[in-house]
This record gives structure tokens, C-alpha cells and sequence, in this order.
């Protein structure tokens, strides 16, 4: 699994994270029993972060979960505020520091159902900061979606 995600993270193998994404939406089908979120929100990347990979991994690995579910991924109500240092690089203080404000929703969420989704939660502070926008901007419910999550222990 490690390998996988850093494919598509950081291989350019955008077919890695589709069936990442494929992989998560069978697990979430075969699980779930409440209604689905309406909109599915990518954590975005900053302009640069974004221009110099070329792509968003959270963007490819949330194409399969809206196929699956019937929800709209949204590119346009959330956006990255800030060119924050690389997150892997931090512990998790200086993580949940670094993104502080890093984010913005838009009025577009306002009342919806949301699940933001990711490649690896591992001290949840960027999911936390996502949903703090989200919720502020209006968001009915907000959910976290992720591939992964690093074992308790292991995390910086």
C-alpha cells in the first residue's frame, strides 16, 4: 500500500491513484449505511505545489468515489490559501501550525453534505483545517475520506 500511494503522490502514476480510488469506493459500497455526502471536495494543493507535480492524487483517487456514489466532485468551493511546507516533514504541532488558515470554502458548500478526501490521514491536522473551512463556509455535515491511515505511534 505504501508503494502504491507514493506512485501516485509522487511517481506521476495517476493510475495508481484511481485504483486507490476504486479500492476505497468498494470499501465505503460495502459499509455504509447513511446517505452519501452530495459533494466530494479533494484536498486541494496550492497553485505552485499543483503546477510543479501536475496533478492532484486526492483529485484522481475521488473520481472512482463519485462514479460509485452519485456525488459531484467539487474543484472550485475550496481552494489552498497558503504554499505550506510539505506536511511529511513535520511533527504534528508544526503540522496542525502549518495549516492553520490554509484553506478557504466558498458560499457554494453552504448547506451541503461533504466528504473531503485524501490519500493518508496521519495526525488528521489537514483534514481538521479542511473541515474547519468547510464548516465556517456553511457545510451541513462534513466527512473524512482517506486511502490510509498511519499506525498510532509511527506518525511524527
Amino acid at each position: 500500500m505504501d508503494r502504491l500511494i507514493a506512485r501516485a503522490k509522487f511517481g506521476g502514476r495517476r493510475d495508481c491513484a484511481r485504483v486507490l480510488g476504486e479500492w476505497l469506493a468498494a470499501d465505503l459500497l460495502a459499509s455504509r449505511a447513511s446517505p452519501w455526502p452530495e459533494l466530494i471536495i479533494p484536498v486541494p494543493l496550492h497553485p505552485r505545489r499543483l503546477a510543479d507535480r501536475g496533478y492532484n492524487q486526492s483529485e484522481d483517487i475521488a473520481r472512482p468515489l463519485a462514479a460509485a456514489t452519485g456525488a459531484r466532485i467539487d474543484l472550485r468551493s475550496c481552494r489552498r490559501l497558503r504554499d505550506t511546507p510539505e506536511q511529511s516533514r513535520l511533527s504534528a504541532s508544526e503540522r496542525r501550525r502549518n495549516l492553520r488558515g490554509a484553506f478557504s470554502a466558498g458560499p457554494g458548500i453552504a448547506g451541503r453534505r461533504v466528504a473531503m478526501v485524501d490519500d493518508v490521514i496521519t495526525t488528521g491536522s489537514t483534514m481538521a483545517a479542511l473541515a474547519r473551512s468547510l464548516l465556517d463556509a456553511g457545510a451541513a455535515s462534513v466527512e473524512a475520506w482517506a486511502v490510509a491511515r498511519t499506525q498510532p505511534g509511527r506518525n511524527r
